[in-house]
């Protein structure tokens, strides 16, 4: 186990995370010269400034194949220790329930999402007022794991994270995966990683609801140009974070008008009525 943590608390997270995702341990098969156990992980071409930002966490751990679109590692017994973990007898992979503990850093939630989840905007149209509702989910894909084990993940969000998924059930895998059901969730999620997620700008179409929310614009303004877009959830609960109160203050030295604002922001008319409120209040 104390080989484990050769590896700082970042990498730590990180490696887990990515285990639990798009990676795998490979044996050590019979007749190989191999001592221990590697790392390995394909991914689309699309998706290679994601693994290179990835493995910017491990320079001397793991490297990149572009050849073969994989990320791989040497043979390691950090690998050998871990297969232990991630491994069942007849190899099949689950969670390393006892490791969870240790995965309390935002990388964790982080690395999982930008591996194997989405960001899920559905649309409801207003066509007498002209207005669209965006709402926006996360979805995690883990369903190649049980139930039981789901159960603790789900868990493990709400103790460290302070983030509540919900299971929902599919017909693939072992029939369960991980999700938000409400958009302060969902915003909550994207809060709590996005130190992590800022630096990967290859990824901002999973891990940035601003860039997501001015995607979707684009796509609805070439279809519906008279509409307007509006993000459906309670306005109030979508964190500020430090650089929209900055912009909210620089729009208002420059006189915009409150709802000149909003649409600015993302934002209802009330929202950044009470958050103005709030920063007067608070000089």
């Amino acid at each position: 186990m104390n080989i484990l943590y050769s590896l700082t608390d970042i990498q730590f997270n990180v490696l887990i995370a990515s285990i639990l995702g798009d990676g795998e341990i490979t044996k050590i098969y019979k007749n190989s010269r191999r001592k221990n156990h590697s790392y390995r992980e394909h991914y689309g071409v699309a998706q290679e400034d994601y693994r290179k930002w990835k493995i910017s966490f491990f320079e001397e751990i793991l490297y990149l194949t572009p050849r073969s679109c994989s990320v791989r590692s040497p043979s390691l017994p950090l690998f050998t220790t871990l297969y232990l973990h991630f491994y069942t007898e007849k190899g099949t992979k689950q969670i390393p329930l006892p490791l969870l503990k240790s995965c309390n850093l935002p990388h964790f939630p982080a690395i999982l999402f930008m591996d194997d989840g989405s960001l899920s905007i559905s649309h409801r149209i207003n066509h007498q007022k002209k207005l669209i509702y965006l709402t926006p989910h996360i979805y995690l894909y883990l369903q190649c794991y049980s139930l039981e084990e789901l159960t603790v993940l789900k868990q493990h969000f709400k103790e460290t994270f302070g983030v509540i998924f919900h299971l929902s059930a599919r017909n693939d895998g072992q029939g369960f995966i991980l999700k938000t059901t409400s958009v302060k969730e969902t915003y909550q999620f994207l809060d709590i990683i996005s130190p992590v997620t800022t630096t990967c700008d290859s990824m901002y179409y999973k891990t940035s609801w601003e860039y997501r929310f001015s995607e979707e614009k684009k796509k609805w303004q070439s279809r519906l140009p008279e509409y307007h877009l509006i993000a459906s959830s309670s306005e109030r609960s979508k964190p500020y974070s430090e650089a929209v109160i900055t912009r909210l203050i620089e729009l208002k030295e420059r006189r915009w008008t409150t709802q000149k604002i909003a649409d600015e922001l993302q934002r209802s008319y009330w929202s950044v009525t009470a958050k103005w409120s709030d920063i007067n209040k608070s000089q």
